[in-house]
């Protein structure tokens, strides 16, 4: 099976990297000249267009920040559609409005292309390791077809339904682990306040009913004050907004949501956007006046 990859940021590299280990035929394109080769001294080889990519291959993967790059990479100039073989497939797994998802689906299905949505959660670590989860929307068919090749990128691969489905799971996660976040950061605030070591507190609570993957992921890094993204505040808050906007649509209340996405605005005025997500934790300590860095 030879596979397109397009879009080598962060997440793309390391799955790409994967599919390489896995033993699949990859070609690759990014406007990031380093991230191809890179990937090109692993195996993999460079295109130098989508178009010229997926002349090459019969699923094209493309893992990039939001819809107007999706909807660029597979329909506009010298991208997939222009490019594409009977019968490619173009699975997106990028983190993007499900409205979206099903516009550009649309769009390919006239041209005899069919599309997934397969957006990924676990950032940077579980995509090294190849342990993100993967949920996917599109034919079910298809899902059963390239199975094998999503877990070879992942620890869980789920068919969540209809094209669009992914990504709504998607959102969805996205807005649990915002609010979780929120929720770890308030709380071992709240510690500190009162006198108790926040990192006692942590290591009390982590094997009860409050304990979570992400208060095992983000709690070590709040109190080491360690904000080196593995998911950008400002990625999150692009998935946010996505999330907001459909849930709008659709007139379902998302109060927490909206408060989460005002936080992460405070924190993208105070040049934390590019910090990852475990840096909620600044806006509790500037309106506590304190701080739970050890």
């Amino acid at each position: 099976m030879k596979i397109g990859f397009i879009g080598l940021g962060i997440m793309g590299r390391p799955m790409a990297k994967n599919l390489l280990k896995a033993g699949y035929d990859l070609v690759v394109y990014d406007f990031n000249k380093d991230a191809v080769a890179d990937l090109v001294s692993y195996g993999a080889s460079a295109a130098e267009s989508g178009k010229e990519l997926a002349s090459q291959v019969e699923a094209v993967i493309t893992m990039v920040p939001n819809s107007p790059h999706v909807r660029a990479a597979v329909l506009g100039e010298n991208g997939v559609a222009e490019g594409a073989k009977p019968g490619l497939v173009v699975i997106d797994m990028s983190s993007i409005d499900p409205t979206e998802s099903k516009a550009i689906g649309a769009e390919l299905a006239k041209m005899g292309i069919d599309m997934m949505d397969c957006p990924v959660s676990g950032g940077e670590p579980k995509a090294i390791d190849g342990t993100i989860s993967v949920m996917c929307g599109g034919k079910k068919e298809l899902f059963d077809k390239y199975y094998d090749m999503l877990m070879s990128m992942a620890g869980s691969v789920v068919y969540v339904g209809e094209l669009g489905s992914g990504n709504v799971a998607k959102l969805a996660n996205q807005m649990i682990v915002a609010i979780n976040i929120s929720a770890v950061a308030e709380a071992l605030t709240f510690a500190k306040k009162a006198g108790t070591d926040p990192e006692l507190v942590y290591q009390a609570i982590r094997g009860g009913l409050a304990g979570s993957t992400v208060m095992d992921a983000k709690a070590p890094m709040m109190l080491d004050g360690n904000y080196k993204p593995g998911f950008r505040i400002e990625l999150h808050i692009k998935d946010l907004t996505n999330a907001l906007n459909a849930a709008h649509a659709i007139s379902s209340p998302a109060p927490l949501t909206a408060q989460m996405m005002e936080v992460m605005q405070f924190l993208r005025t105070e040049g934390c956007d590019k910090e990852d997500h475990a840096s909620i934790v600044k806006y509790y300590e500037k309106i506590s006046g304190t701080s739970i860095v050890k």
